[in-house]
């Protein structure tokens, strides 16, 4: 299984894709917390730097006219430079087409206009033309289903333009987040805008008024007071009213307001002003404001009569918590897209060395096959095979040809996570979860969402783990350590093993439950000395790419070379036939690949010397015989087929001592 020679377009879209995930992360992270004040300036700045980013001449974000039926409003503009579109409030009637697909929440592609639209959008052709608009990308604003408010446009005047799709899911990400802090800021003044009139009303109507005279042992209760609690026609008698009151109050604010009650009659206050939930027997939990005062109070100073109003909050509440859940959704937003970003940041150089699958064995056609089964689905997949078989460029297979492919699959190596440290990686951590803790961390899972995850070496899980893998396997779901809150994820798992799992599991070493949840769909990957016929389509591969890295033209493997690598047992498989070749290509001159360490590899004979030893005795061999010269025309550099650099970088790494050049002459 070869490697990829040098960057190609998938890494280039990958780098891209890591530019556009930091702006959106950054983008995502402002909007947090941000004053409703705040929001339009932000969202203009935004626009302006995904236009820049994206080579967009003509970015809008327009919204419904409150004051003028179908009429569009252009609330947030950015042009590259001024030129003629105009900026004024347009109707829907200039755009019919457009404007009735974004109604039907689809997102409308033209990479080329006019003659994208369809034909029977005659006025949106003469509009667009009039406009001079090449393409455009029009995106609904629209969040929980609810009918789109506005629509993120995109538009070129230069040049014509294409929009992938992959582009397309990323701009979608943005409108969203538009969306949310419109929803955000729109909330907030409804919000605003309710608290005033609900303050005006406090002098106005709409209060529930209450007096009670304890000498007495009487309560009046006005029809509102009634209403807002629910008290029954047939309780209306003596202290009733205020006995229904107390039975109904929610059992978590109960001691608050009697603490803040016994302090209004004991003389602690003249007055007091109490937020707190109330149970209505009908329309369940309300919130409430209660305004209290002393109306008179007997010689010791106790209150004998208070009075009161009562007001209705529960809308503006609920409001409030709504925001509370739009903040906390931005923040989990953010999180994610901050770990995506870091993900894809450390993954660019893996990219840029995948490989494919190379062979033409039956035995690699037999696991082509398999992949092409499986790869639509979304099937658990074992894939079983020895070290260096290339089991991770399987599930890089599986995936590319899955509906997942367009989003990056999450490789996790089991083996190499530390064992305290396995369940924090895998499903995330709280700040303080544990000693040492010192920040929120996303979990692998919760990066994974949407995508596939590559669980390698899964056998060397601990059983602890294994019970949380399991749960995620069966119900998508999951807690951060230290978090209560339960996380669904819908990922699909591929794992991989070099190890017998089913005697882990005799042994006590791996739940057979879970080995059953993995093992749907079984892949085995067979060793190198199974598939001996791919080996010269492998050599190939493998010279072609470390030539080009090295700057040589191999361009000949003699026969008897071939037959010996095709002789070797490769008990390193595929992973150690690559380290041999690249090994060979270092010290091959010439454009004979020359394979020292293989010369003599006959049918059961011993693995090969350790490929850094032979290298070593092959370079100091070569110094010897140009007297430690490296650089110039009959250096050791020269000799072996390497730059001066070069060498001196094997030596250094072999350990390889610098000797100064020993200069004789006439005495």
């Amino acid at each position: 299984m070869s490697a990829a020679d040098s960057p190609t377009p998938a890494a280039n879209d990958t780098v891209e894709q890591l530019e556009f995930e930091r702006l959106l992360s950054e983008i995502s992270s402002r909007f947090v917390n941000q004053a409703p004040a705040d929001v339009d300036r932000e969202i203009e700045d935004a626009l302006r730097r995904v236009c820049e980013l994206l080579d967009i001449d003509f970015g809008l974000l327009w919204q419904w006219s409150s004051a003028v039926p179908r009429m569009i409003v252009p609330t947030h503009v950015y042009l590259r430079q001024e030129g003629p579109p105009p900026l004024e409030p347009v109707s829907q009637a200039q755009f019919p087409w457009v404007v009735e697909e974004m109604l039907a929440g689809r997102v409308v592609v033209l990479p080329a206009l006019p003659d994208a639209l369809p034909a029977e959008a005659i006025t949106d052709r003469a509009n667009a033309r009039l406009l001079g608009l090449r393409s455009n990308l029009t995106i609904p604003l629209s969040a929980g289903g609810l009918p789109p408010v506005g629509a993120l446009a995109l538009n070129t005047l230069r040049t014509e333009r294409d929009w992938p799709d992959e582009l397309v899911r990323r701009l979608r990400l943005v409108a969203e987040v538009f969306t949310n802090a419109l929803a955000r800021k729109r909330a907030d003044e409804a919000l605003r805008t309710s608290e005033a009139r609900y303050a005006a009303a406090a002098d106005l109507d709409g209060l529930g008024y209450y007096e009670v005279d304890f000498n007495g042992g009487s309560a009046f209760v006005d029809d509102r007071f009634r209403d807002l609690c629910g008290v029954p026609a047939d309780r209306l008698q003596g202290l009733q009213p205020l006995e229904f009151w107390l039975e109904h109050l929610h059992p978590d604010d109960r001691p608050r307001v009697l603490e803040r009650r016994r302090e209004l009659h004991d003389g602690s206050l003249d007055r007091f002003a109490i937020e707190y939930r109330f149970l209505h027997p009908v329309d369940g939990e309300k919130w409430f404001v209660h305004t209290a005062r002393v109306a008179r109070r007997n010689a010791s100073g106790r209150a004998v009569a208070t009075y009161g109003v009562l007001r209705d909050i529960t809308a503006g509440k609920r409001a409030e918590e709504a925001l509370r859940q739009s903040y906390g959704e931005i923040e989990r937003l953010k999180d994610r897209l901050q770990a995506e970003s870091d993900y894809l940041k450390a993954e660019i150089g893996a990219v840029l060395d995948q490989g494919e699958i190379t062979g033409e064995s039956a035995a690699i056609k037999e696991v082509l096959r398999l992949v092409g089964q499986v790869a639509p689905t979304d099937s658990s997949v074992l894939i079983r095979g020895e070290t260096g078989t290339g089991k991770e460029l399987v599930a890089q297979a599986i995936h590319r040809q899955g509906p997942r492919a367009g989003h990056v699959m999450v490789k996790v190596n089991c083996a190499a996570l530390p064992s305290g440290l396995v369940e924090s990686e895998l499903f995330g951590r709280e700040k303080g979860a544990y000693t040492g803790a010192l920040s929120r961390q996303v979990g692998r899972f919760e990066v994974a969402n949407g995508s596939t995850i590559f669980l390698d070496e899964i056998g060397e899980l601990p059983l602890d783990v294994q019970v949380k893998l399991l749960r995620v396997l069966q119900d998508g779901e999951f807690e951060r350590l230290g978090s209560p809150r339960t996380i669904k994820v819908n990922v699909r798992v591929i794992a991989a093993t070099n190890r017998d799992l089913t005697d882990d599991i005799r042994r006590g070493r791996f739940r057979e439950d879970l080995y059953y949840r993995l093992n749907v769909f079984p892949i085995r990957v067979p060793p190198l000395r199974e598939r001996v016929g791919d080996i010269p389509l492998l050599v190939w591969a493998f010279i072609e790419d470390f030539s080009s890295r090295m700057g040589k033209k191999i361009s000949q493997v003699p026969r008897t070379t071939m037959a010996a690598l095709q002789r070797h047992p490769w008990p390193g498989n595929v992973r150690e036939l690559r380290n041999v070749i690249e090994h060979a290509t270092i010290i091959t001159a010439g454009t004979t690949l020359k394979v020292p360490m293989l010369g003599e590899a006959r049918p059961g004979a011993s693995s090969s010397p350790l490929m850094a030893d032979v290298e070593r005795e092959h370079i100091l061999r070569t110094l010897e015989l140009t007297g430690w010269q490296i650089k110039g025309p009959t250096g050791a550099a020269a000799a072996l087929g390497l730059k001066p650099s070069t060498l001196r970088s094997r030596m250094k790494k072999l350990c390889i001592p610098f000797r100064s050049q020993t200069i004789t002459g006439p005495a």
